[in-house]
């Protein structure tokens, strides 16, 4: 399939099993899903449901529709978005990015170009600003109930998503009147379908909005309709197409419906879809280019939906919490299942995803590389390694201005960029041009979907690739011939209060370099190539994890005010990822380790962490054997461990949506119940105490 095969609750919970399972102890898969069904009953606005394909997705409100968009706006926002819609605003001055480089000299011998914001105003911060805002990612129109604009008359409302079989079903009173809606997505097209039933016989609105351009937001500027067109550019008795112009992007809309109803204009860029009898299906059909030939009814679009949706459950790794006798194992099974759902509907396209996935903008709607593993890993750990390798492909196409960055700045090798689109441009950053973490990811990534798939095919399609980015990796270090030892230096740590002028050898990104370039010479050797001895020299010698007099590690050997800067401690705990990302290697102390994961868990200042620091401390103590830990930690009652009624990682009133939390939670959680390379026993990171009966299927171990 060209996509993905195609109230906060905050009631924590563990479970885990130190039994093994029985063949009579086989999963009932449809069980553990059904159970965590997602149900509203009221207009709340954090509670938004999502059916989509993995590219191409499309949120609705309690009604099943996107009737009232501007109502939940400031919640989890009506998006209709895809992997292909993408939208730039005119550049009259014809800004360059070239004009937002900016030269630094990080002692390496040669100077270097990094693409900045700048702070002084002139064309070089204009350009910047142009370039940090384009393209951002569109809003391809909402479709919905015309209602009218008080949501406040909307009651009773019984709304379900099966997951199933991938089906919002909503019934509501509007008015005195009652409504059943039922909304699916096609597997393979971005295309939507519903079938609607009232004695009003009320139209369906087709809305489309102009850009806004904003950091975050639901993308739908309402006020602009003399900026943007939508015109018919084709009509049949069931059926016409939609040509939406917007600036210099293009894009149809196909509507087909089954049953007498009138199509007409209401006003620009709104139409209505009026209904001659009780019940309507129909369907709406986005797509780049001009559709050709008949597209799917509702009936055979909710059938493709629902053998979907069969598959992918009965396919990938599942995992059953309800044998379990601590009570906090209701809620992590209700995260674990919703955050399959979202993964599959919002990262399961051909681009790497934004944090918002395909429900509302976040940075522009741009993603950021070094997040790429937080979504994707699960992937291949789940049983669904042909979703990572869809988006993983998408590096071939930028290597070129990959490689061009790593020339600018005087290395060898690709260097990938960390917030981009799918043009792979590099958006001007202060912060995040300096970020080397997600360097390593595509040899991460690409090493989970060969263990998944060991054949020479994934060798052949990722070698040069994983090659090229340990050349940028070894270039990159320097060679302290005082200490003789290589460091890192010049860049900005995954924890970020760690700036780059200033910092040398930030611990996870050390013991990342180690274990990508270990893996890029297993690669060689797959391959039938020699092994660089340039690798193996850096290997043996890079510098160990600095710590400081309390035997804690630091976030940098440069941090030694980690413990004592509150800006530090307000940050991301990265140093924890050097061993729980990763594996062990003969950088890390493991009893520093142990002590420092001690030291973060009570006292660092959690509700300042994202979404992916409590999975990403909870694989630490997993690894360390603090099983307790691990449970503890990965239900931290704090706000931005969070997940919301729809199962989304709920951070602040920006990011109500964070699917880093997700992904990241089901990476550990795979890791907790199928261990790593070298773990013993069964659910070695969930407590052997009687009370975590964990069963699982067709998970994978991390490295």
């Amino acid at each position: 399939m060209r996509r993905f095969l195609a109230t906060l609750c905050l009631l924590t919970g563990i479970c885990t099993g130190a039994t093994t399972m029985k063949a009579q102890d086989k999963i009932v898969r449809r069980s553990v899903i059904n159970r965590n069904n997602p149900i509203v009953t009221s207009l709340d606005t954090l509670a938004s449901l999502t059916v989509g394909n993995g590219g191409f997705a499309m949120t609705v409100d309690a009604t099943g529709l996107q009737s009232f968009p501007e109502h939940y706006a400031k919640g989890v926002p009506l998006g209709t978005m895809s992997d292909w819609g993408w939208h730039s605003f005119p550049n009259p001055n014809g800004y360059q990015p070239r004009e937002a480089l900016v030269s630094r000299n990080f002692g390496r011998g040669h100077k270097e170009l990094y693409a900045a914001q700048f702070k002084e105003k002139g064309r070089r911060q204009d350009a910047s600003n142009w370039l940090r805002v384009n393209p951002h990612r569109l809003h391809l129109g909402t479709v919905g109930l015309a209602l009218g604009d008080d949501p406040t008359a909307v009651s009773d409302v019984d709304e379900r998503l099966d997951m199933w079989t991938g089906e919002v079903s909503s019934s509501f009173t509007y008015r005195g009147s009652r409504y059943e809606v039922s909304t699916v997505c096609h597997p393979e097209k971005d295309l939507i379908a519903s079938s609607v039933a009232d004695r009003n016989r009320t139209p369906i609105c087709f809305r489309f909005a102009y850009p806004t351009g904003a950091h975050s937001d639901d993308a739908c500027n309402w006020n602009a309709n003399d900026l943007h067109t939508t015109t018919v550019v084709s009509s049949g008795s069931n059926e016409v197409v939609l040509k939406r112009a917007i600036d210099a992007t293009v894009y149809y809309v196909k509507i087909t419906w089954q049953g007498n109803a009138r199509f007409s204009e209401q006003s620009p860029n709104r139409f209505l879809l009026t209904p001659e009898a009780d019940a309507l299906t129909f369907t709406c059909h986005y797509s780049l280019s001009l559709p050709a030939g008949p597209e799917p009814a509702y009936a055979a679009t909710r059938t493709a939906a629902a053998d979907f949706w069969r598959d992918y459950w009965n396919k990938g790794g599942i995992i059953d919490f309800s044998h379990c006798r601590d009570i906090r194992a209701r809620e992590l099974e209700r995260r674990v299942v919703l955050s399959q759902y979202l993964m599959a509907v919002n990262d399961g396209g051909d681009t790497p995803p934004q944090e918002t996935g395909l429900t509302y903008n976040s940075w522009f709607g741009k993603f950021h590389l070094e997040m790429i593993w937080w979504h994707q890993a699960q992937f291949a750990l789940w049983g669904h390694s042909e979703l990572l390798d869809r988006s993983l492909r998408w590096y071939e196409t930028v290597e070129p201005i990959a490689r061009d960055i790593a020339r600018r700045q005087g290395f060898r090798g690709v260097r990938w960029m960390k917030m981009t689109d799918p043009s792979g441009q590099e958006a001007p950053s202060n912060i995040g041009s300096y970020l080397i973490w997600q360097q390593p990811h595509l040899i991460y990534l690409a090493e989970l979907v060969y263990r998944a798939n060991p054949t020479p095919e994934v060798l052949r399609r990722y070698n040069r690739l994983v090659q090229e980015t340990a050349e940028f990796m070894a270039s990159f270090v320097t060679y302290d011939k005082k200490r003789q030892r290589y460091i890192l230096k010049g860049c900005t740590a995954a924890q970020e209060t760690v700036d780059a002028k200033d910092c040398v050898n930030p611990p996870f990104e050390l013991s990342y370099w180690h274990y990508a370039l270990g893996v890029a010479q297993q690669w060689r050797e797959r391959s039938g190539m020699p092994r660089v001895k340039a690798w193996d020299d850096i290997i043996a010698r890079l510098s160990p994890l600095a710590c400081n007099s309390d035997r804690l590690y630091l976030a940098a050997e440069s941090a030694t005010d980690t413990y004592t800067n509150l800006r530090m401690t307000s940050d991301h705990p990265a140093l924890l990822g050097a061993l729980g990302i990763l594996p062990d290697n003969p950088l890390i102390d493991r009893q520093v380790m142990k002590q420092t994961l001690d030291w973060i868990i009570s006292n660092w200042n959690w509700p300042t962490s994202w979404g992916w620091d409590f999975p990403m401390t909870a694989m630490t103590a997993a690894r360390l054997g603090e099983r307790e830990t691990a449970v503890s930690v990965l239900l931290m009652p704090v706000q931005k461990n969070t997940y919301l009624p729809d199962g989304h990682n709920y951070q602040d009133s920006r990011l109500r949506v964070y699917l880093p939390g997700n992904g990241g939670l089901l990476t550990a959680v795979a890791m907790m119940c199928a261990g790593w390379d070298g773990s013993e026993g069964h659910n070695p990171g969930f407590p052997d105490n009687g009370d975590w009966d964990v069963r699982w299927e067709g998970l994978k171990p991390m490295p």
